[in-house]
C-alpha cells in the first residue's frame, strides 16, 4: 500500500476530515453516514488506514490530521515523480513539455519558483 495514493472514497474522507479538523469521531461517522451512507464501522475502518498512513490520528475521540492537505499533496507529487521519473523533476519537466507547451504565465511562474528558491 502506499501511503500517499488515495482510493476515490479514501480521497473524499480526507477531505472531510481536513474540512472538519479537529473532529469528535462520533461527528465523523455520523457525517460519513450522511454523505456516504457508511455504517459506523466503515468510518472507523477508513479511519484506521489513514491513521496508519500517518495523515490522521485519532486521539482519545478527536480527529486530527498529522498532514496538512497541501503536505499531502506535496507528498503525493514526490512519490509521484519517484515512481515515475527516479525522482528527477527536470526529466518530468522534459516529458510533460514534449505534450503540452507550456504559457507564457506557467514559464513565468516556474521561473519566480527557481529564482525563489537560489534566493532562499
Amino acid at each position: 500500500m502506499e501511503p500517499y495514493k488515495l482510493g476515490e472514497m479514501e480521497q473524499k474522507f480526507a477531505e472531510m476530515i481536513w474540512e472538519k479538523e479537529p473532529v469528535s469521531s462520533r461527528t465523523l461517522t455520523e457525517l460519513c453516514e450522511k454523505e456516504f451512507d457508511w455504517k459506523r464501522t466503515t468510518t472507523y475502518t477508513m479511519l484506521k488506514r489513514l491513521c496508519e498512513r500517518k495523515i490522521f490520528q485519532n486521539n482519545n475521540g478527536t480527529v486530527t490530521a498529522l498532514m496538512s492537505k497541501d503536505e499531502f499533496g506535496a507528498a503525493q507529487g514526490e512519490q509521484f515523480l519517484t515512481d515515475a521519473f527516479d525522482g528527477s523533476l527536470p526529466q518530468f519537466l522534459a516529458a510533460f513539455t514534449r505534450r503540452k507547451k507550456l504559457s507564457r504565465k506557467e514559464i513565468d511562474e516556474i521561473q519566480r519558483l527557481i529564482d525563489g528558491y537560489r534566493e532562499g
